[in-house]
């Protein structure tokens, strides 16, 4: 697959130029609270270098699914005013996106200031990737920073479309997370292994193929583990998994020996009679699951065993669960596992990049969120960046090089 080379902020100029920065303010809000800042945290360095160098910052973002009608709640005037809190420094509201409302708005701004535009999928052609939105946006500036990796598997309009009117960089949010997934798979030091974890082989089958041709150990954890387990002949119980996958999964494990990738699968469990929270639980042998009982954990041997495996890592791409680590005690594999992950990346001897809603979720309840090398809220680009495909909006950014290779 084609690699791709684009600029950085270290190639503009940006004093006295309006700045149409692509971000993602798409955060969890919930009852009117935002209940996580980290994708605003993450966009303060860019911001905050662009304002100070004298840019005149123009921030672009969608805001849930109001599909392409104008939704009040969806609003992004109370995401503005949080940026400005986080920023420490005054953000002004354009009541649009594009139009009379927003070119009023950026002909007022003076060096340094920073302007957030309504949602831009108020429109529906943000979504469409109509080139007269995108002409519209770009209209705005003379400049395009994209800092949103988490929708550059999207071909929108703010994305995709706008970077082919004007001069693109990547912000030092994007530059981040995509030298973090060279390092991790592209150019690893070796031996490099991958943690994938989760319900279903079927959501996973690229994932899964592309990681075989680039790992040399592959941990499989979650109910995945169960539907490779049960092709292996394993009776599961009453555990969540994928009859139907038993033949994928013996192909993948056919592949994987003839591509010399070891695969990691659990060698005991903790099974329960109940799915909810603190329920009479045993540890057995994958081989002893009782018939009436559900794997819900990995067990204490198995994380023993994936502890002697990451040892032997110097390179590690986490994406999944090992367990149904959201109820108390089926969180533990997924704990002891991140604790020796994170132990061993503060030491210097682990590169460790995650990613994936799920996994975001599971190392920040383990509190070990920050102590990996580099740990991803992208969500969707982040897995199709993973599974070998190429992103739109990275792809619009610059020309064909050597610099960056989608896996």
């Amino acid at each position: 697959m084609a690699a791709l080379s684009f600029k950085t902020l270290d190639a503009l100029q940006p004093k006295g130029r309006k700045v149409l920065l692509r971000a993602d303010l798409n955060v969890p809000v919930r009852d009117g609270r935002i209940t996580d800042l980290t994708r605003i945290e993450r966009l303060i360095p860019t911001i905050r270098e662009l304002a100070d160098k004298g840019a005149r910052v123009i921030v672009a973002s969608h805001f849930d699914r109001p599909k392409g009608k104008r939704v009040p709640e969806m609003s992004l005037a109370p995401i503005a005013q949080a940026l400005g809190q986080a920023l420490g420094r005054p953000v002004q509201f354009a009541d649009d996106c594009v139009g009379p409302v927003a070119e009023a708005a950026v002909a007022r701004l003076q060096d340094g200031d920073v302007l957030v535009l309504e949602n831009t999928r108020f429109y529906a052609g943000e979504e469409k990737n109509d080139p007269d939105l995108s002409k519209a946006l770009a209209s705005l500036a003379d400049d395009y920073v994209n800092d949103a990796f988490s929708a550059a598997h999207r071909a929108h309009a703010s994305t995709e479309g706008v970077a082919r009117f004007l001069p693109s960089f990547a912000g030092r949010l994007m530059e981040a997370e995509l030298n973090a997934l060279n390092v991790a798979l592209e150019n690893p030091v070796r031996p490099v292994g991958a943690i994938v974890g989760g319900a279903k082989i079927s959501t996973k089958l690229d994932l899964i193929g592309n990681l075989l041709e680039k790992v040399d150990v592959l941990i499989v954890g979650g109910a995945m583990a169960n539907t490779f387990l049960a092709a292996k002949g394993v009776n599961v119980g009453k555990s969540l998994q994928e009859a139907d996958m038993h033949d994928t999964a013996r192909a993948i494990m056919a592949k994987a020996q003839a591509s010399g990738c070891e695969i990691v699968l659990p060698v005991d469990a903790v099974t329960a009679t109940e799915f909810k929270a603190d329920p009479p639980t045993k540890i057995v042998p994958v081989d002893a699951i009782p018939a009436d009982s559900m794997v819900l954990d990995a067990g204490p041997a198995s994380v023993e065993l994936l502890r002697e495996k990451i040892v032997g890592l110097k390179t590690l791409v986490w994406n999944g669960p090992l367990g149904a680590f959201e109820l108390h005690p089926f969180d533990a594999a997924t704990n002891q596992v991140a604790a020796e992950v994170a132990r061993r990346t503060q030491a210097g001897q682990l590169t460790s990049v995650a990613g994936g809603g799920d996994t975001v979720s599971a190392l920040r309840h383990a509190g070990v969120a920050d102590e990996m090398s580099y740990t991803s809220t992208a969500g969707g680009a982040f897995l199709e960046w993973l599974e070998g495909k190429t992103l739109p909006g990275i792809q619009a950014l610059g020309e064909i090089s050597e610099r960056f290779l989608p896996l």
